[in-house]
């Protein structure tokens, strides 16, 4: 479930302290979470 979409999250913080793409890591998490589900539908 979403819960809410945010177009501005303020990430930009966060994201020069870890030296890390927070938003991609997140958007990769969701696709590969995405891709296993449906991947596990079509297992009979």
């Amino acid at each position: 479930k979403v819960l809410e979409v945010n177009s501005s999250p303020g990430l930009e913080g966060i994201e020069h302290i870890t030296e890390k793409d927070i938003a991609g890591l997140m958007i990769e998490s969701i696709e590969k979470n995405i891709r296993a589900k449906r991947e596990s539908e079509l297992i009979f």
